[in-house]
C-alpha cells in the first residue's frame, strides 16, 4: 500500500482507481486531491481514521444517538431496550412494528440502516425473530455494517474489529437482560487499531465497486 506524507492533486491523478493508500499521521490532502480522490473512487486509510474523500467511515467513538427498530417478533424486547437506552441518556429513535401483526423484516431493517448511511444517528439497532434476516436486509444498504449478535464478546468484536454501526438482535433467542448487555458491550467498543482501520478501508472499497 502506498502511503503518503500529503496528497496532491498530482498524486490523486497518477492513483489506481478503487486503489487503497496510506495518509501518514498529521498528514494532508489537499483540497484538489479531495476531489479528485473522490471521482477515482480511492480510499485513504489513517492512523487516526479510514477515509475516503468524502468523509469519515469509522463509526462514531460514541453513539449518542440511535434508532432502534423491530418487526413484530421483537416489539416488546425493542420497548425495553428504549427503555434502557434512554435511560442512559441516549437519544433514541423509535420505528418498526407497533403490534404482533406480523410485517416483513427487510422493511424495518431498511428504516435502521438508512438512517444510519445518512448520517442522521450514530448507530442503530434492529430486531427480528433471529436477527440474522435484518443482518443481511441492512448491510444491503451502502456505508451499513451489520452484525447479528447473541453474546456480548461478538458485540464487542463487531464494533471493535469490525466498526459495526448496526447491531442486529434475535428477540427469539434473547431474554431482555442478555439483549442490554450485548447492547452495553457493543456501545463501550471502541475501533482504535489502524490494521482494523485498514481492513475496514478495504471494506469500503469493495463496497464502493459494487
Amino acid at each position: 500500500m502506498k502511503r503518503f506524507a500529503i496528497i496532491t492533486e498530482a498524486d490523486a491523478r497518477m492513483l489506481q482507481i478503487g486503489s487503497t493508500v496510506e495518509l501518514e499521521p498529521g498528514g494532508h490532502i489537499t483540497p484538489l486531491a479531495h476531489d479528485t480522490l473522490r471521482a477515482r473512487r480511492v480510499t485513504i486509510v489513517s492512523a487516526d481514521a479510514c477515509v475516503d474523500a468524502a468523509g469519515l467511515v469509522v463509526p462514531a467513538a460514541e453513539m449518542r444517538s440511535l434508532v432502534v427498530a423491530s418487526d413484530h417478533t421483537g416489539v416488546e424486547l425493542r420497548a425495553r431496550l428504549i427503555r434502557y437506552l434512554r435511560g442512559r441518556g441516549l437519544n433514541v429513535r423509535e420505528a418498526g412494528a407497533e403490534s404482533r401483526e406480523p410485517v416483513d423484516y427487510p422493511d424495518v431493517a431498511a428504516v435502521v440502516g438508512l438512517a444510519v448511511a445518512r448520517g442522521e444517528v450514530d448507530g442503530g439497532i434492529v430486531i427480528d425473530g433471529a436477527g440474522l434476516g435484518s443482518a443481511i436486509a441492512a448491510n444491503k444498504i451502502a456505508g451499513v455494517r451489520a452484525a447479528a449478535c447473541h453474546t456480548a464478546t461478538l458485540a464487542r468484536y463487531a464494533r471493535e474489529h469490525n466498526g459495526a454501526n448496526v447491531l442486529a438482535l434475535g428477540a427469539m433467542l434473547l431474554t431482555a437482560e442478555e439483549a442490554e448487555t450485548i447492547v452495553d458491550a457493543w456501545l463501550a467498543a471502541r475501533l482504535t487499531e489502524s490494521r482494523y482501520m485498514r481492513r475496514l478501508g478495504k471494506i469500503h472499497a469493495l463496497e464502493r465497486r459494487g
